[in-house]
């Protein structure tokens, strides 16, 4: 089917400060659960009020209630212990900087479904169909094995991305149960494989073929979605190259991985973010997009306030169209606004004149 939200967005929104200050709070022991899961909730209702002003079609609860985009499951999951990692930002400050990372240290035991507690209040408030969004289980490959660690539970990375994507599918199959309309899949880890100093470091750090290692992970995510395609529901996966405070790590064209990504995973939709030639290339790996699937262009970036001329995003459009159908393409950011909670350095004012511009401009191509 045709991709039904011409103007989408990838999920995450800017946290009131209000917010941000009562999980500071709550995290120095000043402030109970109970009052800051209300306070949660009061801020999701505005998160959904901005959606519904500027004429979005599909709601998300802006990811309010995670630390960041990947936290749902590793606070529902036991079995991580915590490592630092270094990360090479770009961008705004950019520089080597030791990122937390949740590294399998035993079994994974699930506690709890992954966003039961996100989806129910957004099901319950959202004037329209709600997007939950969960990490794809591709990101574990590289960053939660640990030879010395891990491999005292799981043998192989195969054998952790094996019992990660079960629960990721099981929590997939009970959102379909729940009606949700829209499930995405979010794999910055797939820019990994593009990017040649990366790539580079895979082979040398950590010992793994960046091609061997993109197969088990295209493997991985497919098995979390396999057989669960439904009329009217989406199933997509978001590829972006990391996004933090309004930095990135990852850089490179889909070129590499476009035909085995694009040709081999079993989602319906692909998110592509394409607001930076020197980050993400042209549209021509386009061509391995299967007929029938869906691209959201992701034109509008995320990264700083400037708004993109409605001209060039026409334009941009209509490039892409060379390689996939208009119809099943859409429009949408380029990132989430706040994969972290602390967000991209832009304002509330700046991100809703961003939601407008798509909005608007998808109404102008598609109508």
């Amino acid at each position: 089917m045709a991709h039904p939200y011409k103007a989408d967005h990838v999920g995450s929104l800017l946290r009131p400060q209000s917010l941000l200050d009562a999980r500071t709070a709550y995290a120095e022991g000043r402030l109970p659960l109970m009052v800051l899961h209300d306070l949660e909730d009061h801020a999701i209702l505005g998160a959904i009020e901005l959606q519904r002003q500027v004429g979005l079609g599909i709601f998300t609860d802006g990811e309010f209630r995670r630390g960041s985009w990947l936290t749902d499951l590793a606070e529902a999951v036991e079995g991580f212990v915590t490592d630092r990692v270094p990360l090479e930002w770009r961008g705004p400050g950019g520089a080597q900087e030791f990122s937390t990372a949740n590294v399998a240290g035993a079994k994974l035991q699930q506690k709890r479904r992954l966003t039961q507690h996100e989806a129910e209040y957004l099901k319950q408030h959202a004037p329209g169909p709600i997007k939950m969004t969960l990490p794809a289980a591709s990101n574990f490959l590289l960053a939660s094995y640990k030879p010395g660690i891990s491999d005292q539970a799981y043998p192989t990375r195969a054998d952790l991305l094996a019992d990660i994507a079960a629960i990721i599918r099981q929590e997939v199959e009970a959102l379909l149960a729940d009606g949700v309309a829209y499930v995405q899949l979010d794999a910055p880890y797939y820019s990994h494989y593009v990017d040649p100093a990366i790539r580079e470091s895979i082979r040398q750090q950590q010992g793994l073929d960046p091609d061997e290692a993109l197969a088990l992970s295209v493997a991985a995510d497919n098995s979390c979605v396999e057989g669960l395609r439904r009329e009217g529901v989406v199933l997509a996966m978001h590829v972006c190259r990391g996004n933090n405070r309004s930095r990135w790590y990852t850089e490179g064209g889909y070129e590499p991985i476009a035909e085995k990504l694009f040709g081999g995973l079993d989602v319906d939709t692909f998110l592509l973010e394409y607001d930076s030639e020197q980050r993400t290339g042209g549209f021509e790996p386009l061509r391995f997009v299967p007929r029938g699937k869906n691209v959201v262009l992701g034109l509008v970036t995320t990264k700083e306030p400037r708004l993109e001329s409605p001209d060039e995003l026409r334009r941009r459009i209509d490039e892409a169209a060379r390689y996939v159908p208009l119809e099943n393409l859409a429009l949408s950011p380029q990132c989430g606004f706040a994969s972290t909670a602390l967000g991209n350095l832009l304002t509330p004012d700046d991100q809703r004149r961003k939601l407008e511009l798509v909005v608007e401009t998808a109404r102008q191509v598609w109508g």
